[in-house]
């Protein structure tokens, strides 16, 4: 009686943390959604606007001082969230993501006056159908993906330090292997990061601040990973106009 009884409140508890879990990465792909969202809607904004994107570059001169900021400034706010997250607020970690995200479709916008919009849907959709292919392995999977991931950080900084280096060779073979080795490390980072979430989300009481906070920092690993991917893809699919 005793052991049924036992059994009975440890299988509650696998359906509580499990639900948990569900409930946490459901949101952190909300929060990401909202966000890719705001990115797409400011990209298409900006494009589409000449004077907008003659604040930003140029024609004669090149890259104006306030488009170096808006390149250069995301990563300033990836650095700050991460470092503030204990210190900052959940209203203050939401806001600092949605300005990063108005940052980054301004500073996308010129792939739209790059690329031909066909192309750039079509990317779009492989990006999509592989981040949620492997968004489904990371959070169904058995296999401990950690040091997979492990793994691939190690792809990821080696591919910092390749494009660093072809800034000075500006070698066009070279780039291609960098963003082929991009493409195979963000789809691994994407299984990796969802299955970390899913991890996470089972761990925090959902609901309190911790969690929230939580939340917005894995919409913005994830915003990372499936930004990232779309990039690396749009150098092979991407049609120049």
């Amino acid at each position: 009686m005793l052991t049924q009884r036992n059994n009975n409140q440890t299988e509650r508890v696998k359906i509580e943390t499990k639900d948990m879990a569900a409930n946490f990465v459901a949101n952190v792909f909300a929060w990401m959604g909202i966000a890719l969202a705001i990115t797409a809607f400011t990209a298409y904004y900006f494009a589409s606007n000449e004077n907008l994107i003659n604040s930003l570059f140029n024609p004669e001169t090149g890259m104006t001082t306030l488009g170096w900021i808006v390149m250069l400034s995301p990563l300033g706010f990836v650095l700050a969230m991460g470092m503030g997250f204990q210190r900052f607020s959940v209203g203050t970690l939401t806001l600092l993501f949605g300005v990063f995200s108005i940052l980054m479709g301004a500073s996308l916008s010129f792939i739209l006056l790059i690329y031909t919009s066909a192309s750039i849907f079509q990317t779009f959709a492989v990006t999509a159908g592989m981040f949620a292919i492997m968004s489904f392995v990371g959070y169904t999977t058995k296999t401990d993906l950690t040091k997979f991931g492990s793994l691939m950080m190690m792809g990821l900084i080696g591919i910092i330090i390749a494009s660093v280096v072809n800034m000075f060779m500006r070698s066009e073979a070279f780039d291609y292997i960098i963003s082929f080795i991009g493409v195979l490390v963000f789809t691994g980072l994407t299984a990796y990061d969802v299955q970390k979430l899913k991890r996470i989300g089972a761990g925090v009481q959902y609901g309190s601040e911790p969690a929230r906070k939580l939340v917005i920092m894995g919409a913005l690993s994830l915003y990372l990973d499936f930004i990232n991917l779309f990039l690396f893809l749009l150098r092979f699919l991407g049609n120049r106009r």
